[in-house]
């Protein structure tokens, strides 16, 4: 396979996995993707990212915080800064219904389960079983330049992952509930968590992971100036 071959492939492959195998990822294999994506570009090379990579005993402890967090409101969520609008528009609003509504499909969780949704909703906080939970922090004192490059380095995770063989799961759903995660993870107070990630081998026999999600055609988002 040609470089171009095997950029491209680790690139498409790439998706948003939410189930995976009670298989170990090496710590030396972790330290290699976080490594390469490092190489992310960022302005006048600030490299404005930080990540805690949680396994075992503390991968067990941010867990049951964060579904105590979810499931009884023990801290609750709170934003610390706002990833979706209040209000969406077309076509945004066309798309984030379906992909939902595809992926509840393949669960079998209809319209009004509202339990059901609960509990699916609930398994970001286990990290969908993923052995390594990764949480992704920036300096508050930081503007949005840096969390455009922030938003880099985190594709390069991904894409450095697909190239080993693993998958992964970029979880916003993670960032309210900060306060459950803030010690455990030793988060200072000038930072901020920006998201989660699952980091893992896929579970290819789970159904939520046959999901094929939708892209828009070149010409729709596009526009060539000669």
């Amino acid at each position: 396979m040609d470089s171009q071959t095997a950029v491209d492939a680790a690139i498409t492959s790439r998706r948003s996995v939410r189930a995976f195998l009670d298989k170990p990822v090496p710590r030396d294999t972790v330290e290699d993707i976080l490594r390469v994506a490092s190489r992310a570009p960022s302005g006048t090379n600030t490299q404005p990212w930080k990540v805690v990579i949680c396994t075992g005993a503390t991968l067990d402890a941010v867990k049951e915080a964060a579904v105590a967090a979810f499931s009884d409101g023990s801290f609750g969520p709170e934003e610390t800064y706002k990833y979706y609008p209040d209000r969406f528009v077309e076509p945004y609003l066309s798309r984030r219904r379906k992909v939902g509504l595809d992926l509840y499909g393949l669960l079998g969780i209809a319209k009004g389960e509202g339990d059901k949704m609960f509990a699916q909703h609930k398994r970001n906080y286990l990290f969908f079983d993923a052995l390594v939970g990764l949480f992704f922090v920036i300096d508050k004192n930081l503007e949005i330049g840096s969390w455009l490059d922030h938003g880099m380095f985190m594709q390069n995770v991904m894409i450095a992952a697909r190239g080993r063989g693993l998958d992964t799961c970029p979880q916003a759903a993670w960032a309210p509930y900060h306060k459950a995660v803030r010690d455990i993870i030793g988060l200072e107070e000038n930072e901020v968590l920006v998201a989660g990630m699952a980091l893992g081998y896929a579970d290819e026999s789970a159904v939520e992971n046959g999901l094929q999600t939708e892209r828009a055609d070149l010409c729709d988002f596009t526009s060539f100036l000669d």
